[in-house]
């Protein structure tokens, strides 16, 4: 009767509201509502099995780098994540002559595997709310510049409480729920990573952008890493080749049972950012002042790094992680603002809205503070500064190698020497030559500087596009060709004394000098209407909460762990059923035109490993079929790439890696009759570490 009852109301509230399937709920104070719903469509494992007892599926689950999800999949420490997860670590290790993006790797012993700069694991240890003792301690009688610095010194006391009683952990304090509540969490890094096992990138991203966001899938999106631990302690260390293999106390069994449609599936991972309870004037800057600018000004940059990478395999090798990345949120924003306008959110928002303000206007609630004509101004106030300063961060702020260096020397950079003989301080940069090549780089800048100029008014122009048009005929390529050729910021190695004449006058610093101040100029009357702004979003929230108190609520994504729940299965897509599932046929079919579509492009034993008679135990049981990706309606975001996904018995059936074209507005809302989560399936993964790899130690590790 309380399933009933509950699904009932949440069918009858509105798209702003939480429905059965949607939700990505913490682990600790998951609702026993939701538990309920959860054993109703499938679950079968004990409520404390989730988070609280010591083999507790939460255990297995792991923050991957501090941006993706990962899953523990075996005694010594095996972690399985996307191919797109472990991306930079397979990059960095690539060289034209071994070249482990393109051709793929195996480590075949404990000693080949190799390591891994800044990477590694978080487990989540305990989470706990401490909304109540921050409210005892003042907290919401501050401003909210003061409960920054205020949560900011708590934490920081409350980290050294915790490592004082094992140095190997730490705490965060986050904001939830808008900041109506705080939760401190507690983690065990492990910073010794190590690189097992990837695929082709013809297979780990097979597809490319073509495919991305799109159904139907046929990505085999997985890398395979290691966790190493102090030999003494099994614990947490720094990189050491003396280091063992990470024996955790649980880790995830691997199921090759498969799945059928509406079977229970389960996500547990890291979702990043969502902003559900977000206003409909923060919709409507986010689709106008974010996305859009976003989407123009990567696409611009896109286009350059794509013609040197195709020119050039050790360009190519350089960019393809930066490609990757840009391209995925390119994509992204055009996806979600044509669904933001599809489903016509923005209005469906402002509805819900009117719905808040009759019941203030019933209860008194909050009356005095949430005032929406009030809200409406103040987005009105910011919105073209948030514009420019989207093309200005899209432009200027980690494109290019230069501009990087540029505003670097002027935000915070460790000046080094002695502190009493100041014309001996220096800055160095480091040679990262291996990451970046100079024709792109150069060619890169140029165009977004002639770019951004078109796409902002004068007033948000650095003082040098005066230099460009004076000294340099307006041509901003001869400005950027005299910036490499002179500037001492481009000296990889070498000390740049910063109190010498020269060093004030280099063009590249007064460059970054320039970029720093039309910065400033944005971000200081952005920051004033941030906390104004801030503050009615806060209220927004708990009034929609107090409101709808009587249903389960999970908070906004934050990057911290989180549990999504829902059934196997494909949606009406053009009126027409998508599927759940691709099979071996699909993929070959794709393969086929590999020479018309370079992200169909697959090497010849691919063909061949695709075209078997006989798939073994790695076929589906009830179809016959080698079944390669799948559909869930689990409710996932960015971040949740890598994210183990669980059948009923809490057993791995698959890693999340994508959500679909159709519902890319599910951030700000979730539509449940079309948004998907993307699994590439575990036989699937088993399939390509046996019979391209022969990767018999780690199969058998995993058991």
């Amino acid at each position: 009767m309380m399933k009933k009852t509950l699904m009932m109301a949440m069918v009858a509230m509105t798209s702003a509201t939480t429905f059965a399937d949607e939700g990505m709920w913490t682990l600790y104070n998951l609702p026993q509502p939701v538990y309920e719903i959860m054993k109703s469509e499938g679950f079968e494992m004990d409520y404390n099995d989730l988070y609280l007892n010591d083999h507790a599926i939460k255990n297995a689950c792991v923050n991957f780098s501090g941006y993706c999800s990962g899953v523990v999949v075996s005694p010594n420490g095996l972690v399985l994540t996307n191919h797109h997860c472990g991306f930079e670590a397979i990059r960095s290790h690539s060289t034209v002559e071994h070249d482990y993006m393109l051709n793929g790797f195996y480590a075949k012993s404990y000693e080949e595997e190799l390591p891994n700069k800044d990477m590694f694991v978080s487990f989540m240890i305990e989470q706990k709310d401490v909304t109540q003792q921050l409210a005892d301690m003042g907290l919401y009688q501050l401003s909210l510049k003061e409960q920054e610095i205020f949560l900011d010194s708590i934490e920081n006391a409350w980290s050294k409480e915790v490592k004082a009683k094992d140095s190997t952990l730490r705490l965060e304090l986050k904001p939830f729920y808008e900041g109506n509540a705080f939760y401190a969490t507690t983690y065990r890094d492990f910073r010794d990573l190590r690189l097992v096992f990837t695929i082709p990138k013809s297979m780990g991203k097979f597809g490319g952008e073509t495919d991305n966001w799109m159904w139907p899938r046929q990505t085999c999106d997985f890398s395979v890493f290691r966790i190493y631990a102090d030999p003494k302690t099994n614990g947490p260390a720094d990189y050491n080749k003396d280091n063992v293999p990470y024996h955790p106390a649980s880790w995830a069994k691997v199921s090759r049972e498969g799945y059928k449609e509406g079977d229970f599936s389960m996500t547990i991972g890291y979702p990043g950012s969502t902003n559900r309870y977000l206003s409909s004037y923060g919709i409507r800057e986010m689709r106008d002042a974010g996305n859009e600018p976003r989407a123009q000004v990567r696409g611009v940059k896109q286009e350059v790094m794509w013609r040197h990478m195709m020119a050039d395999e050790a360009v190519r090798i350089k960019y393809d992680s930066k490609y990757a990345q840009s391209s995925n949120y390119w994509k992204n924003s055009i996806g979600m603002n044509k669904c933001i306008d599809s489903i016509g959110l923005i209005q469906q928002k402002t509805d819900y809205e009117e719905r808040i303000r009759h019941y203030q206007d019933s209860t008194g609630y909050l009356k005095d503070k949430l005032d929406f004509t009030l809200m409406k101004k103040l987005y009105d106030k910011r919105f073209e500064l948030r514009k420019a300063y989207t093309l200005f961060r899209e432009t200027f702020v980690r494109t290019n190698e230069l501009t990087t260096r540029a505003m670097k020397v002027h935000n915070g950079m460790e000046v080094k020497g002695p502190e009493n003989k100041k014309k001996k301080q220096y800055v160095l940069f480091d040679d990262n030559s291996d990451t970046w090549d100079l024709a792109t780089d150069k060619e890169v800048l140029a165009v977004l500087m002639e770019n951004y100029r078109r796409q902002v008014e004068a007033k948000y122009l650095p003082d040098f596009y005066q230099t460009i048009d004076k000294v340099y005929g307006g041509s901003c390529a001869r400005y950027v060709e005299a910036l490499y050729d002179k500037s001492m910021l481009m000296n990889s190695g070498k000390k740049l004394y910063i109190n010498k004449k020269n060093f004030n006058n280099d063009l590249g610093v007064q460059m970054g000098l320039e970029l720093t101040d039309v910065m400033t100029k944005m971000t200081a009357p952005m920051s004033e209407l941030r906390d104004s702004i801030d503050l009615l979003e806060r209220y927004l929230c708990n009034v929609k909460l107090r409101m709808e108190q009587d249903m389960p609520h999970y908070s906004d994504a934050n990057f911290t762990m989180r549990l999504s729940y829902g059934q196997v299965g494909g949606f009406l897509l053009n009126g027409q059923p998508s599927g759940y599932y691709t099979t071996a046929e699909s993929i070959l079919k794709k393969m086929k035109t590999g020479d018309r579509v370079t992200d169909y492009f697959a090497e010849p034993v691919m063909h061949e490993l695709f075209s078997a008679a006989d798939y073994g135990a790695y076929a589906d049981k009830t179809t016959g079929k080698m079944q390669l990706c799948f559909l869930t309606n689990n409710d996932i975001t960015g971040g949740n790439s890598g994210s183990p996904m669980f059948n009923g018995k809490g057993e791995l059936i698959g890693l999340a890696f994508d959500g679909n074209w159709d519902s890319l507005s599910s951030d700000i809302l979730f539509d449940r009759q079309l948004a998907r989560c993307i699994g590439v399936d575990i036989r699937y993964v088993l399939y390509m570490m046996d019979r391209w790899g022969h990767a018999d130690r780690l199969i058998n590790e995993m058991k």
